[in-house]
């Protein structure tokens, strides 16, 4: 397939679109039990600690399956990887819904993590098959504010109009879980156009070449290695911060419809943030956008810190900025890192999940054990802020990396 053709196809953004809505129904089910953690820890007696690990059980999964299911990927072809993921998320929210107990609640939350890998992997590979260049950096904006709706639909509605209309919390992850069944139909019927059923097909063929040695050749690289250091960083926080967001913000006197609403302005602001600092990350801006948006989420833990008021608003608007790009721009300097070629783009994708996940684990689970253990979220809130200044200290390595490449290419 030609550049021009994958860059010029009408039908891109259909399939973009389709992208988009199965990752809308990816944050949707991601942050559909923050906001009725109160509700559920009555329910089935359970503290923060077993709540904390419930809430990162799926990272855990995402990470033991992550190879083995990328490698399902590669066989069966993006089109149907992503029908199955939306058909495990609806099984993990249905299950959730009926849970009786914790253990019970923490398999089906665990079971996500199954779907999650086929989509994460997926998606980079689909939108590297009909975008190219700038266009990619872009496409990749537009379909991360998917996951950013939908945690904006689950954190501001479940309070506010699904409980109180449905009468309890089993049935809103219920009712939710019907919503990714409906999402996961129609991303079918879009993938059974006929030029995305060629360039799927295309793309499995071509995957037999792939193999493990590939996955190592890549891994061996400097460059490579830190940026996957530091997707456990971001990851961290992200899923941490995102999960127990509206417990943080109950703590400070907040019901739980306010603090859903306040949970949501992160979400919100990041709307705008995917949108626009994805498409001005050019190779040569990478690495100060990337302190930017570092400098923000540092910033944003200590405002976390504040009484409801201007700089708590200013904080959370922040950490919107901060975790609406941090991924997608670290993804970039992945995938386009020298040594790793545009065919195995897929593959460096899938990398960045698999390693990025132990922080998606750590990060949930570690501000539930500690805030257990303390009393409250202050000390996992600086502990938030440490995780920020690794962050930069990594990132100024990869730029030392990066200049000393590019003063060895100018000196041939």
């Amino acid at each position: 397939m030609s550049p021009a053709e994958s860059k010029d196809h009408p039908y891109r953004w259909t399939v973009l679109f389709g992208v988009w809505l199965i990752y809308f129904a990816f944050g949707l089910c991601i942050a559909s039990t923050a906001p009725l953690v109160t509700e559920i820890k009555d329910t089935l007696d359970i503290g923060n600690g077993l709540m904390g690990a419930t809430l990162g059980a799926w990272q855990l999964t995402y990470i033991a399956a992550a190879l083995p299911l990328g490698m399902l990927l590669d066989k069966i072809g993006v089109a149907l990887g992503l029908l199955l993921s939306t058909m495990v998320m609806a099984a993990s929210m249905f299950l959730r819904g009926i849970a009786p107990d914790g253990p019970t609640l923490f398999v089906a939350v665990a079971l996500f993590g199954l779907g999650g890998p086929l989509i994460s992997i997926g998606a980079p590979k689909l939108i590297a098959l009909w975008f190219t260049g700038v266009g990619r950096g872009m496409a990749m904006g537009i379909y991360m504010t998917g996951p950013a709706l939908g945690g904006i639909a689950a954190l501001s509605l479940s309070n506010s109009l699904l409980l109180p209309l449905i009468g309890s919390w089993r049935g809103v992850l219920i009712f939710l879980g019907l919503c990714v069944l409906i999402g996961g139909a129609i991303w079918w019927g879009i993938s059974r156009h006929a030029e995305a059923r060629r360039r799927d097909g295309k793309a499995v063929g071509n995957s037999k070449s792939k193999s493990l040695q590939a996955f190592r050749e890549i891994a061996s690289l400097r460059t490579v290695q830190i940026v996957l250091l530091m997707s456990i960083g971001i990851f961290l926080l992200n899923h941490g911060l995102n999960n127990w967001l509206p417990e943080i913000l109950r703590e400070k006197g907040m019901n739980g419809v306010d603090a859903g609403f306040w949970a949501s302005i992160p979400t919100l602001v990041g709307i705008a943030g995917a949108l626009t600092i994805p498409r001005f990350a050019t190779p040569e801006r990478r690495i100060p956008i990337m302190l930017f948006l570092f400098l923000a989420v540092l910033t944003a833990t200590l405002l976390l810190h504040l009484s409801p008021g201007p700089g708590l608003v200013v904080g959370l608007m922040l950490q919107g900025i901060a975790r609406s790009s941090m991924m997608t721009v670290a993804i970039l300097l992945l995938m386009e890192a020298p040594g790793v070629p545009a065919e195995r783009a897929g593959m460096a994708g899938g990398m960045f999940f698999t390693i990025a996940e132990i922080g998606g684990v750590l990060g949930p689970s570690t501000i539930g054990l500690v805030s257990a253990a303390s009393g409250g979220f202050a000390v996992p809130l600086m502990m938030c802020s440490v995780v920020s200044l690794a962050l930069i200290v990594l990132l100024g390595s990869l730029w030392q990396i990066q200049k000393g490449l590019a003063r060895s290419v100018s000196n041939r």
